[in-house]
């Protein structure tokens, strides 16, 4: 093997290591931003505990399909960056698609959750979930209403009958 063949298997393998530790990732094309925008964006993603990367196409298609993934060839044309989140599945798509609304050149590829392939409407829809911690509290919210309801009723009833 030549020396620029074992790169490219290093990096492909690197890419490959990265994807599979991501518990989400979104292809974003990034075309047309000014570096501010993108130092910007890089900063958003980082407070979030998302790793961004731009990375070539060849390579990460390859990377994509060793891990068994063939759907995301289509979408790597033009400029990608790889938005990766660990902890937060949806952190990755909302920070893309509050920064594709602020920068209208910038545009949200595709994605990928828990093994799940989502296209750009996919992401969009990911991105405007609510939080893990605002899910659990409209639960909470959902199991405490019938007994507070009930709760009010016997309080009602009790009143009636010290009124009586």
């Amino acid at each position: 093997m030549s020396v620029g063949r074992d790169k490219k298997v290093a990096k492909v393998a690197d890419i490959k290591e990265k994807l599979s530790n991501a518990s989400s990732f979104v292809l974003i094309d990034y075309k047309g931003l000014t570096v501010a925008q993108d130092t910007e964006m890089r900063n958003a993603f980082r407070e979030k505990g998302v790793i961004y990367e731009v990375m070539k196409n060849r390579l990460l298609n390859l990377a994509l399909k060793d891990m068994g993934y063939d759907q995301f060839a289509d979408y790597l044309k033009g400029p990608t960056a790889v938005a990766m989140g660990t902890s937060d599945i949806a952190a990755p798509a909302k920070v893309a698609l509050d920064k594709s609304q602020l920068f209208k050149k910038m545009q949200i590829k595709c994605g990928m959750v828990d093994g799940i392939f989502l296209d750009g409407e996919g992401c969009k829809k990911l991105a405007q979930l609510p939080s893990r911690e605002g899910l659990i509290s409209q639960i909470l919210g959902l199991l405490q209403a019938p007994i507070a309801a009930l709760a009010r009723a016997l309080s009602a009833i009790a009143e009636k009958q010290a009124e009586a």
